[in-house]
């Protein structure tokens, strides 16, 4: 089985085919992806009516690129799935419309899928995962901890209360003077700062819930950059702020998934499985740090390759392969989501607004 998948969520447009292959290292056929990264820069994040138009321009291009590097035609396609949604609704728009086309074209099933649970199933791409296992779901929009139960069943146990991590990232670097997309500069600059050097505060730590925070904490670095002021805000000084922050996010992702796994005990019995997913999962620094706690408490950690944890038609591609295996597809006058959660039945946490 062939499937291939169309993504346009945010700021990249991407398209893959996949194979439902038992060889793990033959299921990606073909996987390009353009990045808006130069057309967004100027402008400090991404610019919704810009990324749409950018996807528009790009689709057929990349389409053929797909095609061409996978040597078969549309023809020999079994499915087609694209992001439907969550994301920048112009983007999902773009994407689900070549979708729609294409299956309808060559009548093939349409998968529509959640961009969120593209990430959660990336694991089971690119390794033999089983279900249950616990997901620490961490991206630009995302920041949650729930338990991947099975294909299209998601019970959450916490989500950010604010701003997401990968937000965070980048409103840091912005703060710093550093550039868009602000995640991998604070990593490059926290790699030769000190973590110790500024004491910032750790959200939510040593709660017994598994929700998340990160406002306070970017505050806390605003205003130590106030403090610094601008002519003492040397190259050393910006590592120092970057490491120190890095630390502080470490901490608490530790904490907060201590207490996930704590509570996932109580519905599963036997190894643990902690998966991280989504663009923040990239960072080496956050790995190495959630490693910690795969030894202390016995249990196997799985993460993606970093460039299937950024936004990737392979990860969305390889979902439509999981909703086919199970004889689930969606209609065609299926309507993009701005908003789709994974869990639709989790209470509402205060303060988390359209990030729940």
């Amino acid at each position: 089985m062939l499937i291939m998948g169309l993504e346009s969520s945010c700021d990249e447009t991407a398209v893959a085919i996949v194979k439902d292959s038992q060889n793990i290292n033959k299921r990606i056929v073909s996987n390009v992806i353009f990045s808006q990264i130069d057309e967004h820069q100027p402008f400090g994040g991404v610019v919704p009516e810009i990324a749409a138009r950018s996807h528009l321009e790009h689709f057929d291009n990349l389409i053929n690129q797909a095609i061409e590097t996978a040597g078969v035609s549309l023809d020999q396609i079994d499915g087609i799935a694209a992001t439907g949604g969550p994301g920048l609704i112009g983007g999902v728009i773009v994407g689900v419309m070549y979708g729609k086309s294409i299956a309808s074209a060559k009548k093939k099933p349409f998968f529509a899928v959640n961009h969120l649970e593209g990430h959660a199933l990336t694991v089971r791409l690119c390794d033999n995962v089983n279900f249950p296992y616990l997901l620490l779901l961490v991206s630009g929009g995302h920041c949650q901890l729930l338990i991947a139960e099975g294909i299209g069943q998601y019970k959450r146990l916490g989500t950010t209360l604010d701003d997401a991590l990968g937000e965070s990232y980048d409103k840091c670097a912005k703060m710093l003077g550093l550039g868009y997309p602000g995640g991998p500069i604070v990593e490059k600059f926290a790699k030769n700062g000190d973590g110790a050097r500024y004491s910032f505060p750790r959200p939510m730590l040593g709660r017994k819930e598994c929700n998340f925070s990160f406002s306070g904490l970017k505050t806390a670095v605003r205003r130590q950059i106030e403090k610094i002021g601008p002519d003492q805000l040397n190259n050393q000084v910006i590592a120092d702020i970057c490491a120190s922050f890095e630390r502080a996010v470490g901490d608490v992702l530790l904490d907060r998934c201590q207490n996930a796994l704590n509570q996932f005990k109580k519905y599963y019995r036997g190894q643990v499985t902690l998966v991280i997913a989504g663009g923040v999962a990239a960072n080496n620094a956050l790995r190495i740090r959630l490693n910690d706690l795969k030894v202390r408490e016995n249990i196997i950690l799985k993460i993606p390759p970093a460039d299937l944890c950024t936004d990737n038609a392979a990860m969305i591609a390889w979902a439509g392969i999981e909703y086919a295996r199970i004889g689930k597809s969606n209609a065609l006058d299926f309507k993009p989501r701005p908003r789709w959660p994974l869990d639709p039945d989790a209470s509402k946490a205060i303060g988390a607004g359209i990030k729940a």
